[in-house]
């Protein structure tokens, strides 16, 4: 099948999410492909914070912050129930920095950004009521200040569900394997895959591959540009480490900060900062080293809870796409986004998950000489969609109405105006939640019918996280999952078993701990 369209975006994580709706909700016409699933890649192996990022202001990089800052706000404003408040502890120890004066300015500056005054300063007392198990020796106090976090996974299925209301195509399972160029000229291209198969002839290419992006360059003969970083995470019981908010310490080894975040009922802790030496078509996994650099932080910084790698869940990694300045060490290389044209193609990498919308309208800033209906994005002040929320309101309907609020706000929140159908086509127990998760079945059953659902992983790690928070990647649920699956996808009982196989390849390879 080929296609025509006006623009082509090529990746379906957050950043390709975003530049697909921003530019249908113009009146372009756009298609989304993406060679295996949606958030499949950075995108969903975040560390699921929406955030300012403190650390980049003791970098220099006060406008990305300030950014940042207001983008998080924004989110929080238009997306709750997906994007969550957040508040953040750091604890003030006798002879170690930053102390509370330092962290006093950073965190002044950080409110004056997001226009409202959010931090507060805590003496020892009372940080170890709001924080008890953290070490008391040589405990000062703490400051805390307000942030936000998000399933990651879901922020991108919900921008994606947003951009085909307003007309765009989205499919995954559907690579590139070849550029269309009219000379030197990029024009479309060829595309192969179970979601589509075809030539895509589009006026724009946008190559929002994140990672990958350096190998659709290199057909165009372009040089490497990015700096491929490994950030890793362990997930905990939130019994064994039960924190109320999410705890900001330093390593004791190198001074990196880490958190311990409450995260869908578990405790997420990370990240690890490293150059990944692997190549990009490999998915990547927490190492032995790692998981050590980890549990070292964990026993500083909760010393009465002596917790062990054996405790933990499960894991994940995830690469980052920064962009390469050929110096310093991992944790200082800078998180801002680039956009470069090279014989038209569009390239947009790096930047944050917290400001894709930011980064969605920059390089659509460079199609807009291409596409009439862009040409708003460069004046003064943007468009009037510049300034529209990234969400259409979602009201509850009578079916929705009906059920309690947090989950009503939860649903809403995550599939939009979805979340009337899947309370609707639940069936008896489907609103009950899955094990210790704030999980549904009705959301597994949902996803298996309508969110291109093409392998297990799809299921259990993106659409919805249970291979993440229960252990053995959720395996024990694969038997009830077997009829509903093998019903929506057309699965034959020996696709069924070789689905199984290759979901438990992935956990051991990649979510487990080595």
């Amino acid at each position: 099948m080929n296609v025509a369209t006006d623009l082509l975006v090529v990746g379906g994580g957050i950043t390709g999410a975003g530049i697909a709706l921003e530019a249908a909700r113009r009146g372009v016409a756009v298609m989304l492909v993406e060679a295996r699933d949606f958030a499949w890649g950075t995108s969903s192996r975040s560390s699921k914070l929406v955030h300012g990022g403190l650390r980049y202001l003791r970098q220099g990089q006060v406008g990305l912050t300030r950014e940042s800052v207001r983008e998080r706000g924004r989110l929080l404003r238009e997306a709750p129930g997906l994007v969550e408040p957040q508040r953040a502890l750091f604890g003030h120890y006798a002879g170690r920095s930053p102390g509370r004066r330092t962290m006093a300015l950073g965190l002044a500056l950080y409110d004056a950004f997001g226009g409202e005054r959010t931090r507060a300063h805590h003496d020892g007392a009372e940080t170890l009521r709001l924080a008890p198990h953290i070490g008391a020796c040589g405990l000062l106090g703490a400051s805390t200040f307000l942030d936000a976090k998000t399933d990651d996974a879901r922020l991108v299925l919900r921008v994606l569900h947003e951009a085909e209301r307003h007309g765009a195509r989205v499919v995954n399972d559907a690579g590139v394997e070849r550029l269309l160029r009219d000379g030197s000229e990029v024009v479309g291209a060829r595309i192969g895959g179970a979601g589509f198969s075809g030539e895509v002839r589009a006026r724009v290419v946008i190559n929002a591959t994140g990672t990958w992006a350096d190998g659709v360059r290199a057909e165009l003969g372009a040089a490497p540009m990015l700096r491929p970083l490994r950030g890793s995470h362990l997930l905990f019981p939130l019994w064994r480490l039960p924190v109320a908010q999410s705890v900001s310490l330093l390593h004791p080894r190198d001074r990196r900060p880490v958190f311990a975040t409450p995260w869908e009922g578990a405790a997420l802790v990370g990240t690890t900062d490293l150059d990944h030496g692997e190549g990009p078509e490999r998915e990547p996994a927490i190492t032995a080293a790692e998981v050590t650099y980890l549990i070292e932080a964990l026993a500083h910084a909760f010393p009465a809870l002596r917790l062990t790698a054996a405790d933990a869940i499960s894991s994940f990694a995830g690469v980052r796409p920064v962009v390469d300045a050929g110096t310093g060490a991992p944790s200082e290389a800078a998180r801002e986004h680039v956009v470069r044209t090279e014989h038209g193609l569009i390239t947009v990498t790096g930047g944050k998950l917290t400001t894709f919308r930011v980064i969605a309208l920059d390089a659509l800033r460079h199609a807009a000489p291409r596409l009439e209906a862009l040409r708003g994005i460069g004046a003064r002040g943007g468009d009037v969609q510049s300034r529209a929320p990234v969400f259409a309101a979602a009201s509850p309907g009578p079916v929705l109405a009906r059920v309690a609020p947090p989950l009503r706000e939860r649903l809403l929140g995550r599939y939009g105006a979805h979340a009337e159908a899947i309370v609707a086509e639940a069936g008896a127990g489907d609103l009950q939640r899955i094990d210790a998760t704030p999980t549904l079945w009705a959301e597994l059953h949902w996803a298996l019918r309508h969110e291109q659902v093409r392998h297990l992983d799809d299921l259990l790690l993106r659409r919805t996280r249970l291979g993440l928070l229960m252990r053995h990647g959720a395996q024990s649920l694969l038997p009830q999952l077997q009829r509903p699956a093998c019903d929506a996808l057309g699965w034959s009982s020996a696709d069924w078993s070789a689905e199984c196989e290759r979901y438990s390849g992935i956990i051991a390879r990649c979510h487990s701990l080595p």
